[in-house]
């Protein structure tokens, strides 16, 4: 029992290994993010989908985009197999894809964070893994005091770091000359999942359709916002975008408003939390 034990204690060599072997690669420029390819491509068609199919591919459409290295253009379908779903599309919208060296067919769409860019992704949720391991041991080891400071210090660090206060007021501001437009439900998503109980949950989602003021045919699939989406298919509404980015839009301004109001909230939350939370293990010790 004694060898057991002594093996468990080395859990945390797993998780430091692969951090350490992940942020190894992306210095020497070996990740596979690294090597791939990176080139704007650019929406050439775009269909809507089919009513009753899931939502996980998102709105079928067709990129161009030319590999540098032979100056070929590619014109190739995307229906959510190539990596992040397109649910905001219209014709002329850049997206941003990578491929392996020689390989445009296996290209994938990204968001283009720095993250993506320089392949870390990966051992950043080693750490993760790794920290959140040290503190549930701490917490075995030593006692409830230093789970206290633990998790309070991630859940300091992870409000401090979260984007979503800066993401909210950035479509705050985005909407706050949102231009109102009609818009049109042309098919209804439908999801099935089961529970851990084995019922059923049916989820709808909306596909929507609207033309800016500069002529511009919008299709989005919008996963919230609409009343009853499984009774919406044909329903015109009226949708709020942003001038500047289409793909920032509502059906109800103050409702998302509101949301936005919420994120920020739990963020505070948790960073109150996390705060309080070390405070009171430091006072314990």
């Amino acid at each position: 029992m004694d060898g057991y034990e002594q093996l468990l204690e080395l859990w945390w060599v797993v998780p430091a290994a692969l951090a350490l072997l992940g942020y190894v690669l992306s210095l020497t420029g070996l990740t596979r993010a690294q090597r791939a390819v990176w080139v704007k491509a650019r929406i050439v068609a775009v269909e809507a989908p089919a009513h009753g199919a899931s939502k996980s591919p998102g709105i079928p459409v067709t990129i161009t985009f030319q590999d540098p290295s032979t100056e070929r253009q590619f014109t190739l379908p995307n229906a959510g197999r190539h990596g992040y779903s397109v649910e905001e599309a219209w014709v002329g919208r850049e997206l941003q894809v990578r491929y392996p060296r020689g390989q445009p067919h296996r290209f994938r769409v990204t968001l283009d964070t720095p993250q993506d860019r320089n392949g870390r992704v990966g051992p950043d949720c080693a750490v993760i893994l790794l920290l959140i391991g040290l503190v549930i041991h701490a917490t075995v080891v030593w006692g409830y005091q230093y789970s206290l400071l633990g998790f309070g210090a991630l859940l300091t660090v992870f409000a401090a770091a979260s984007p979503d206060i800066r993401t909210a007021r950035t479509r705050d501001d985005l909407l706050s000359s949102a231009v109102a437009v009609p818009a049109r439900v042309v098919a209804v998503t439908k999801d099935v999942y089961t529970d851990g109980e084995g019922d059923e949950i049916v989820n709808h989602a909306p596909v929507v359709t609207f033309t800016t003021q500069d002529g511009t045919h919008v299709t989005v699939l919008s996963r919230d916002g609409i009343p009853d989406p499984s009774r919406s298919l044909h329903r015109e509404l009226t949708l709020h975008y942003a001038p500047s980015d289409p793909a920032v839009y509502t059906p109800d301004l103050k409702a998302d408003h509101r949301a936005n109001e919420r994120a920020i909230g739990w963020i505070i939350i948790l960073l109150i939390t996390g705060v309080t939370a070390v405070a009171t293990g430091a006072a314990l010790l």
